[in-house]
């Protein structure tokens, strides 16, 4: 079988939530069927650990698609002919979208959840009308969905009126590089991050979907509540409609305690 992906958001030192989805699902399944081919279809040049094994064929496909117009070329028009080309027999694409014009070749997309039809003002003008008009259609197109859990399933069945029977729940899973540390690692990254407090921890970029302002809230309550110097490390790139975050914090009797660290590599994390 020969299985085209869609991998623009494989991006090394770049990779938030479904860029590292997009690495552990393929790197899985590249080495466990070794007999399919995979046509890796990227936005921009590649990282060579990307390349998971002999079965990968990775294909740079401009332009690259940062924005919604160009997410419509990218994926109606560029990356058509590359498809066809190498004979594809299923599209699968990490990140939910999917092509129009791919005729018989089935698409299996992973539609990780539809918030943006819920909650439309946290996301920017353009991107938004593009999700809620696409998304749609990606839904009734697909040969069979992806989805990571039982709400999201049923979001996507009373939202966009698909059959259930289509939508296979695949939970998310924690890259074998989490591990259990020792004391004397735990304390270096106490002394290096929060002064040597314990820390709460969120990663995950600043976005207003990801509800860091009711979890700062949530944590002047404890602290109230509680006597305690534990410390909030927050860990994540600063994203569009920040600004709510950042007045939260400012305004906290606790903002010292709150700790912006930015993005952190991989590494760091573990």
């Amino acid at each position: 079988m020969v299985i085209a992906v869609n991998t623009r958001l494989l991006l090394w030192n770049k990779m938030s939530g479904i860029g590292w989805y997009t690495y552990h699902t393929l790197k899985h399944l590249t080495h466990m069927y070794p007999e399919h081919r995979f046509i890796f279809l990227f936005d921009r040049s590649f990282d060579d650990q990307f390349i998971f094994g002999s079965n990968v064929k990775p294909v740079v496909v401009y332009p690259p698609a940062r924005h919604p117009f160009l997410y419509y070329v990218w994926f109606n028009f560029s990356i058509v002919p590359f498809v066809k080309k190498y004979k594809a027999d299923v599209f699968f694409s990490p990140d939910g979208f999917l092509s129009l014009n791919l005729g018989d070749i089935p698409s299996v997309p992973v539609i990780h959840d539809i918030n943006f039809e819920h909650f439309p003002q946290d996301f920017p003008f353009w991107s938004r009308q593009y999700y809620c008009h696409y998304f749609r259609k990606y839904a009734h197109l697909a040969k069979r969905i992806v989805t990571v859990s039982e709400f999201s399933k049923n979001d996507i069945v009373a939202t966009y009126k698909v059959s259930p029977d289509k939508i296979d729940v695949v939970y998310n899973g924690a890259s074998d590089e989490f591990r259990p540390v020792g004391e004397d690692i735990k304390a270096e990254v106490r002394t290096k991050y929060t002064q040597g407090q314990e820390y709460f921890l969120y990663v995950g970029d600043l976005l207003p979907r990801k509800n860091v302002v009711r979890m700062i809230l949530a944590y002047e309550a404890y602290r109230k509540s509680a006597d305690s110097r534990i410390k909030m490390l927050i860990v994540g790139k600063s994203m569009l409609f920040t600004s709510e975050i950042m007045d939260v914090c400012s305004r906290s009797p606790y903002r010292e305690d709150i700790i912006f660290a930015g993005r952190l590599p991989q590494h760091e994390l573990v």
